[in-house]
């Protein structure tokens, strides 16, 4: 029997029990707690905190929790049967209550504190306390770390309740943005986009929460009603929250040598995120100071492929502060996220998020964090002048870098080996011009087509003689690049194919589901998770039919599906 085969015939875990002895909690073991947190976790409210890596806390359990999904594509990749779901102990606990989880799980989680940057430059006026002591995961309590063939998965509950970091806040998140979350982590993964994954999702039949939404048919920018929303809790899942953020914080108190301990705790978590996110890949018998090099490198290439792989599906993150840009190169936070439909470069979705966060700045973006980061592992090299010339040699690559892999990016969606730069530019320009569907251009130029008649598909109204020319001129310019490419247009259009998703998320197809689960009918979140966990697929006509079109006329404009706040 071959390694793999024996891998294979493994036991799926079916009970909490033997889902229990997975657990290995290597953050709360090698790094350090609050010194001013408690034992047991009883720690919910807001206050300061002046050092260690984590807050131990107790996660707030439902009330009357009921269950709404879980994805049976990941318990499959964990090894956990599907009944496991059904399983009490494993509901109480995904629910938030971790009061009877049996040994060797301890019955508190964790929550930690970051730092916040907006665009490369440092804040701590949103901080209640103006000091950046108070920013921190508010309301996302991990409260399990183990290994699951092989790999090493931390589960943390978002809205499990408050924290020493809640900032006054109530700890919740709502079933809307919980539904949506748990949607949108699956179906990245399915896009190929690297990503935080969806385990479970549960919602309280008697707890709600107000929130500043849309009332029905706004047109509003702003939020314009407080609605009651009923409070969930949706498990997210990675390799580890670890968030350039994080890294920052230690390094702004490393820098004033807030106390004796800054450089330490800088020091350990930058080795911890080295070991949990890039284990394999930096060799861990290189001086530490090599190691920090190498870490930067393999997050410019991994930031820059995220951002790349972000472009191509269409998805715009919104608000990509710091805090929100996870160390290993992951998507993460679903909060004010959005996928472009009608084609703008600065598209945008969440209506605090200005347009530097915009569809196509995200390369911007993405540099701005990875200038902080770059920032702070320059502290631990003060004394190593040859190491610093090194770290700070590949922040000036960055721009060159992601630059290479969008062009990459944008040459494998046309087809092509290579970054057509004159072609590319007159494909944007024609773009901009004709309001057109990006996702259903790009898969209707997927089929290769020779007249400009099909891609009309994408079009959201009638163009001018003039631009219907142009249109065709280019599409011929096209052709010719593809004849010069060494593979047959068959190869081509297979390739095309699967890098141009034909179904992509459309919140006035999205937004439904959270309404109808707002009343206990959760059939089209189930519907929309099947359509999601396949996006370059055909599917069969219904789905297309349903899914494969343009966004009508009354939802441009409209609050809370073209556009809408944070309050989740």
């Amino acid at each position: 029997m071959t390694a793999s085969s024996k891998f294979i015939a493994q036991p799926s875990i079916a009970d909490l029990a033997t889902f229990a002895t997975a657990v290995d909690y290597s953050l709360m073991s090698r790094l350090t707690p609050d010194p001013n947190g408690t034992v047991d976790g009883d720690d919910h409210r807001a206050r300061q905190v002046y050092s260690g890596h984590y807050v131990r806390v107790k996660p707030t359990a439902l009330s009357d929790a009921e269950y709404v999904s879980h994805s049976q594509a990941f318990f499959v990749q964990l090894g956990l049967a599907d009944q496991l779901v059904h399983d009490r102990g494993f509901r109480r606990l995904f629910s938030g209550d971790l009061s009877q989880v049996p040994a060797p799980m301890v019955r508190y989680g964790w929550a930690t504190g970051y730092a916040l940057s907006i665009y490369g430059a440092e804040y701590t006026q949103q901080c209640p306390f103006r000091t950046g002591n108070g920013y921190g995961d508010g309301r996302a309590i991990s409260v399990f770390e183990g290994v699951f063939r092989g790999q090493r998965y931390e589960m943390q509950l978002k809205g499990g309740g408050p924290t020493a970091y809640c900032r006054g806040g109530d700890g919740r998140a709502v079933l809307r943005s919980s539904v949506r979350e748990f949607l949108a982590q699956e179906y990245m993964h399915a896009l190929g986009v690297p990503t935080s994954r969806s385990l479970t999702l549960f919602v309280s039949k008697s707890e709600t929460a107000a929130r500043p939404w849309y009332s029905p048919n706004s047109y509003s920018s702003d939020p314009d009603i407080m609605v009651d929303n009923p409070v969930a809790i949706a498990t997210r899942v990675a390799s580890s929250f670890l968030r350039v953020g994080q890294i920052e914080l230690f390094a702004r108190r490393a820098r004033v040598n807030a106390h004796e301990n800054a450089l330490p705790e800088l020091q350990a978590i930058v080795a911890h995120l080295i070991e949990r996110e890039y284990q394999g890949e930096i060799d861990s018998s290189l001086e530490f100071n090599q190691q920090i090099i190498e870490l930067a490198k393999a997050f410019r290439m991994r930031l820059s492929k995220l951002v790349a792989h972000w472009l191509r599906v269409g998805f715009c993150q919104g608000n990509f502060n710091s805090d929100n840009c996870h160390a290993g190169g992951l998507t993460l936070d679903y909060g004010p996220f959005g996928f472009c439909e009608a084609f703008e470069l600065d598209f945008q979705p969440w209506t605090g998020g200005g347009q530097h966060f915009a569809f196509f700045n995200q390369p911007a973006a993405a540099e701005a964090n990875f200038h902080m980061f770059w920032q702070a592992l320059r502290a631990l090299l003060a004394q190593d002048q040859q190491a610093m010339d090194q770290l700070d040699e590949v922040r000036r690559s960055f721009k060159a870098e992601i630059q290479q892999q969008c062009q990459s990016m944008w040459a494998a969606k046309l087809g092509l080996s290579e970054f057509p730069q004159r072609l590319f530019s007159q494909l944007i320009l024609l773009m901009t011009q004709t309001k057109l569907d990006y996702t259903i251009f790009f898969r209707e130029l997927s089929h290769i087509p020779a007249e400009i008649g099909s891609l009309k598909k994408s079009f959201y109204q009638a163009i001018s003689t003039e631009l219907d020319q142009q249109w065709q001129d280019w599409l011929e310019q096209w052709h010719i690049a593809l004849a010069n490419e060494k593979l047959d247009l068959n190869t081509i259009r297979m390739n095309m194919l699967g890098t141009n998703p034909k179904y992509t998320w459309r919140e006035w197809l999205v937004a439904p589901a959270y309404e109808q689960a707002r009343h206990g009918d959760y059939s089209l979140i189930e519907e929309l998770k099947q359509v999601f966990s396949d996006p370059y697929s055909e599917q069969g006509l219904a789905i297309e039919d349903k899914y494969y079109q343009l966004k009508p006329n009354e939802f441009f404009s409209a609050g809370g599906i073209s556009h809408y706040s944070c309050s989740s």
